[in-house]
C-alpha cells in the first residue's frame, strides 16, 4: 500500500459505485479526491451556464458526501495535467486514478495527464467501468470494433453479466494538503441560464431515483411518451455528470416489470452511443453515415426553431420548455428534432449545437448521435423517417395540455384543437411549414 493517491473526478461525481474513488481507496493510506476547474472547458463554450450552473451544485453535495467520510474535495482551477501533477507532487502520491471516457478532447486529456505524470515518475490509472454500464469496447461484433445497429448491441448488453456496484468507502483520510475554494453558481459558466433549472448531486439524484423507482417505474413503458403527464425518471443530468452510477440504476430498476425492461432500455441506448462514439469519435460532428442530403440555409426558420415560434404548437412547446428549464421531454426532443433536420432541412449540427448550449444534461456520445439518428446519418435502420409533428401531438398530447403549459397565448383553446389553432381567430403566427393534416 502507498501512502497517497489522487482520484480525479470528472463526470463521476459521486463517491458510490465509483471505481475511481474505490481504487484509490484501496491501494493507499490516504486519498485525494481531487476535481480541477479545466481552464479548456469552464472558461470555453464547452460549459455554458446551465451545465456550469449543475456542475457547481454537483461540486457541494460530493464535498459534503465526502466530508461524511472524513475527507473532502479538493479543488484546483487551470490546466488539468499540470495542476493534477501538482497535487501529487504535494502529497507525494505515486498513482493517479481516472475514469475513462469517450469524446477526442477526454481521450487528449488523458494521454497529456500520463506524459505529464511520467515526466515525475508518476502512473495515471484509467478505469474503464465507471461512466456506462458496460465499458465502450467490451462488447463487439465479429469483424468490426463496435455495434452499428441497437438490437444486435442490446441482445449481447442484456446477457452480459454487469458488475456489481461498488460501495462507498466506510472512511477516507485526506493528507496534509489546501483544499480550495468550490465555485459558487455564478462563477462559472458566463451567459443566459433557464430559469426553471433545477440542480444537485448525488444526494438530490438518490432520492430522485429512489422516489421515481416506487412512484413511476411500474408505468413507464405505457407513459413514458406521455408528453403532459411527463412521468420520465429526469435523471439524465444526473448521469450525465456521474452523479448517479448508470450500474447501479439499472440494477435497482430491476427487470421484472414492463415498465422496467422500458426503462433499462433506455439505458443501454446510452451505452450504445457511448461505445459508437469512443470507436468513431468525429461522429461528434461529422456524418456517421453519409448520406446525399442537401442541407437548407434558412436562418429565419433556424431562429423560428430556437425561439419556438415557428407556428406548429407542439414543436414551440418543447422549443420553450428547453428553454424555462434546460430540459426538455425525450418525445419532444424527437418531434423538435426531426422537424429541424427532416422538415426544415437544415442541418442536424445546427440543432445539435443549440441543444448542447441549453440542456443540462447534453452528453456529447446521445447528443450528437441522437440528432444522426433522427436526421438519418446516423444509426437509424430507417433514416428516411419523418415525424408529422401534427399526428405525433394528436397521440402524445391528445388533450393539449403540454402545449397548453409551454405556449400560454393558446392556453384558452380547449381540448385537441391546440394543435391546430391556425383554423381558429387567435393570434398566434401561421405554421412556417405545412403538413397532411393541416
Amino acid at each position: 500500500m502507498t501512502a497517497a493517491a489522487v482520484a480525479l473526478f470528472t463526470r463521476d461525481l459521486r463517491v458510490r459505485d465509483n471505481p475511481v474513488l474505490t481504487a484509490a481507496h484501496r491501494e493507499a493510506a490516504t486519498v485525494v479526491p481531487l476535481f480541477v476547474l479545466d481552464e479548456a472547458i469552464v472558461s470555453g463554450r464547452s460549459c455554458p451556464p446551465n451545465r456550469a450552473h449543475f456542475l457547481a451544485a454537483a461540486l457541494r453535495e460530493l464535498d459534503d458526501e465526502l466530508r461524511a467520510l472524513g475527507g473532502r474535495l479538493v479543488i484546483r482551477a487551470g490546466d488539468v495535467a499540470e495542476e493534477v501533477a501538482r497535487v501529487a507532487e504535494t502529497a507525494d502520491a505515486p498513482v493517479v486514478h481516472i475514469a475513462a471516457d469517450v469524446s477526442a478532447y477526454s481521450r487528449l486529456r488523458e494521454r497529456r495527464l500520463r506524459d505529464r505524470l511520467a515526466r515525475d515518475g508518476r502512473e495515471l490509472r484509467v478505469h474503464t467501468a465507471s461512466l456506462t454500464v458496460v465499458p465502450p469496447g467490451d462488447l463487439v461484433p465479429a469483424g468490426n470494433d463496435h455495434f452499428a445497429v441497437f438490437t444486435p448491441y442490446l441482445r449481447r448488453w442484456t446477457s452480459d453479466r454487469h458488475r456489481p456496484p461498488l460501495r462507498a468507502p466506510r472512511r477516507l483520510e485526506l493528507p496534509e494538503i489546501a483544499a480550495g475554494s468550490l465555485p459558487e453558481p455564478g462563477e462559472l459558466g458566463a451567459g443566459e441560464r433557464s430559469p426553471e433549472l433545477s440542480v444537485g448531486g448525488e444526494t438530490t439524484g438518490r432520492k430522485i431515483l429512489r422516489d421515481w423507482l416506487s412512484r413511476s417505474l411500474d408505468g413507464y413503458a405505457s407513459g413514458g411518451d406521455d408528453l403532459a403527464a411527463d412521468t420520465t425518471s429526469r435523471l439524465s443530468p444526473y448521469l450525465h455528470f456521474g452523479c448517479l452510477s448508470p450500474g447501479e440504476v439499472v440494477r435497482r430498476a430491476g427487470d421484472s416489470t414492463e415498465g422496467a425492461a422500458a426503462f433499462v432500455r433506455q439505458v443501454a441506448w446510452r451505452d450504445f452511443h457511448h461505445q459508437v462514439l469512443a470507436a468513431r469519435p468525429g461522429a461528434a460532428w461529422a456524418d456517421y453515415r453519409a448520406r446525399d442530403i442537401r442541407w437548407r440555409e434558412d436562418e429565419q426558420a433556424l431562429a423560428a426553431w430556437r425561439e419556438g415560434r415557428t407556428g406548429i404548437p407542439i414543436v414551440d412547446a418543447g422549443m420553450r420548455q428547453l428553454r424555462a428549464q434546460g430540459w426538455m421531454h425525450n418525445r419532444a426532443r424527437l418531434i423538435t428534432a426531426s422537424f429541424l433536420a427532416k422538415s426544415l432541412r437544415v442541418d442536424w449540427r445546427a440543432g445539435a449545437r443549440h441543444f448542447l448550449y441549453w440542456l443540462v444534461d447534453a452528453d456529447l456520445a446521445n447528443n450528437q448521435l441522437n440528432w444522426q439518428w433522427v436526421a438519418g446519418t446516423g444509426n437509424d435502420t430507417r433514416p428516411n423517417r419523418v415525424l408529422n409533428p401534427l399526428r405525433q401531438a394528436d397521440r402524445y398530447d391528445p388533450d393539449g395540455d403540454y402545449v397548453r403549459r409551454w405556449v400560454p397565448e393558446l392556453a384558452d383553446i380547449e381540448g385537441g384543437t391546440i394543435h391546430r389553432p391556425w383554423r381558429l381567430d387567435t393570434d398566434y403566427p401561421a405554421p412556417i411549414l405545412e403538413f397532411p393534416g393541416m
